[in-house]
């Protein structure tokens, strides 16, 4: 994307919805976060369920994060508009999910990269010094979760081959009938925020911020995982070893697959 705008830029995306904008200044982080391939690799089904469990630890700790600062700021101006709780909430989704696979005491389990700490971190802050700016973050997330949850939860169990939805409640909305509709219904709302040119143009740039984070992790990850892989070769003489891969490349290959979700679910937006 072109950076250099015109004098007269301001006033010509007075009309035009935030949505559409965040759609325009993402556009390219966009095309780059989604066609890498990790984002491809999940998309073709090739996801083991020790993958699985290390994506939903990822997805916890960053939906920890941008749930708790959406309930400490939800009647801020800029967020009570676009606050849907009942509807959108993942975390205690996520927890049963987590609970379902590793038990009651799964909390002690959890282990995430520095890429998905710095992630929590950023909404941390935001949630503190600027809630205006957590409008970016839930649109991308949730509108992107609506998006492309029937379709990856379909691709997760059958890779899995798991004969119920158990263990795949991240992907569900029952508090949402028509994904479509309500998808327009959160739009209709986020344009509706009342926000300075300064304040848009800070959420324009925290959605690009928000892409930049995801490409950061696959970059983290593929670093991680190409480590681990020679490491896990240099063990070759083990005739289980791809049974028993080191928790570094099993962590990183199921962070890779995290940020696949993510690069897949953005598509559908």
């Amino acid at each position: 994307c072109n950076s250099t705008k015109p004098r007269s830029s301001s006033n010509n995306l007075i009309n035009v919805d935030l949505s559409d904008q965040i759609k325009a200044a993402t556009k390219e982080n966009h095309f780059r976060a989604e066609n890498t391939q990790l984002m491809l690799s999940y998309q073709k089904g090739q996801i083991t369920l020790q993958q699985y469990k290390v994506l939903l630890f990822s997805l916890y700790e960053i939906y920890k994060a941008l749930e708790e600062e959406l309930d400490r700021n939800s009647s801020h101006p800029a967020v009570a508009p676009i606050y849907f709780p009942q509807e959108l909430a993942r975390l205690e989704l996520l927890e049963s999910d987590l609970e379902y696979f590793f038990g009651q005491d799964w909390e002690k389990r959890v282990i995430v990269p520095a890429a998905t700490q710095r992630y929590k971190q950023r909404l941390r802050k935001i949630g503190q010094e600027n809630p205006e700016l957590l409008v970016a973050h839930a649109y991308t997330r949730y509108l992107g979760d609506l998006s492309g949850g029937q379709v990856l939860g379909k691709i997760t169990q059958k890779s899995l081959g798991l004969s119920s939805k158990e263990g795949l409640s991240f992907f569900s909305f029952p508090g949402v009938s028509s994904p479509n509709r309500f998808k327009q219904l959160y739009r209709s709302r986020m344009n509706s925020v009342e926000l300075t040119e300064e304040e848009k143009a800070a959420v324009l740039e925290e959605a690009v911020e928000a892409f930049e984070l995801n490409i950061q992790v696959f970059d983290d990850l593929q670093k991680m995982l190409s480590i681990a892989t020679e490491t896990d070769q240099s063990r070759s003489d083990v005739g289980a070893a791809r049974f028993t891969a080191s928790p570094v490349l099993q962590l990183a290959v199921g962070l890779c697959v995290a940020l696949a979700t993510v690069g897949a679910a953005m598509y559908g937006m």
